[in-house]
This record gives C-alpha cells, structure tokens and sequence, in this order.
C-alpha cells in the first residue's frame, strides 16, 4: 500500500543505537539491530496483521510502520505487564500516555491501534505544517520522532532523534518498518 505520507522504504536510517539494541543482548548495532529486534517480534506480530492492515489502509498509513511502532513501544506486547508500560503511564501495544490521552479499548484491540495511529498521523500532520519545505519521507521521519518526545523536540532533520528514547527511536522504527514492509506488512 502507498502511505500518503511517503514511501518508509525510501526514508534514510542509521537504525538502532548500541543503547536500543541491548535490549536483546545484540552485538550488533544500526539497522542490522533493529531489524533482528524486528524479526524477534514478528511471531507475536504476525496476530496482529490483519488488524495493522486494517488501521493502516483506514488511516493512509503504510501498515509497516504500525508494525514498526508496536515492534518498538511494547515488543508487540511482550515488554507489557497487563496492558502497560513506561512505568504505568504507556497503554497498549503502541504505548498511548494515559497523562496526554484518553484511552481507548483494550490493550491489543483495534480500537486502541486507531487511536495510536491516529495520535501518530497528527503528529505527522503537524511536521508537515512546521516543515513545509521538507520532503515527505522526512516530514514521515520527523512525526515517527514526534510521537515519542513531541513536535517541539523536533527542530532539524539531521538532530530530530536527540531527546528520544535511546535518541535514535526514529532511525530505529523505520528500520524495523522497513523490515516488515519486507515480511508483507
């Protein structure tokens, strides 16, 4: 499916930092890491498929980069306990804030992914506006940034990731995006 936000396949990444990919014991860092961290989740990922396709082909949004978000906020749902994350503050499989939203549905429900998704095409939106200039895969890069540290911490293309998880959530969600766009995401 073409994303009216731009091509993931076409989005430049580093990928993972040596931080992010800890998380699985890699020795590896880059885009290598994230996508082993990717194909690690892809068994629990491939439930939720349908539902990704679902939302994604509902909201514009290629259904890989839904996938690279679970993938990367809840392991798709592996990290969670009961539904959440972050400390009580993430729900569901692609951690909305219960301090800035309402949640919506249960933790793995199609409801709450359109929620998420949602969030995400807003943010999307919003770098679109704030970067008119920039092309669309970068305005894409820059709202994946956005729905973990916010439109604010957003101010270059090449800095947008410092102040993220790990400071690489960007460049790590659209390597594990790219990856399953691979697997028929």
């Amino acid at each position: 499916m073409a994303s009216l936000f731009g091509d993931i396949m076409k989005v430049e990444t580093s990928g993972a930092s040596e931080k992010t990919a800890k998380q699985d014991k890699l020795t590896v860092k880059g885009v290598e890491a994230s996508h082993k961290m990717a194909e690690h989740d892809m068994k629990r990922m491939t439930q939720y498929k349908s539902m990704v396709q679902t939302v994604g082909h509902s909201k514009g949004l290629d259904p890989a980069i839904i996938a690279g978000i679970m993938s990367r906020e809840s392991r798709a749902g592996a990290a969670l306990v009961n539904g959440w994350g972050d400390h009580g503050n993430g729900f569901g499989l692609m951690q909305v804030d219960k301090r800035f939203h309402k949640l919506v549905g249960e933790w793995d429900s199609k409801e709450h992914v359109n929620q998420a998704t949602g969030i995400l095409v807003d943010f999307i939106n919003t770098i679109q506006k704030k970067f008119p200039k920039w092309p669309k895969e970068h305005q894409l890069k820059g709202g994946i940034s956005a729905y973990n540290a916010g439109a604010k911490n957003v101010q270059t293309y090449e800095r947008m990731d410092v102040g993220t998880t790990g400071d690489d959530y960007s460049n790590d969600v659209v390597a594990r995006s790219q990856w399953f766009k691979t697997q028929g995401f």
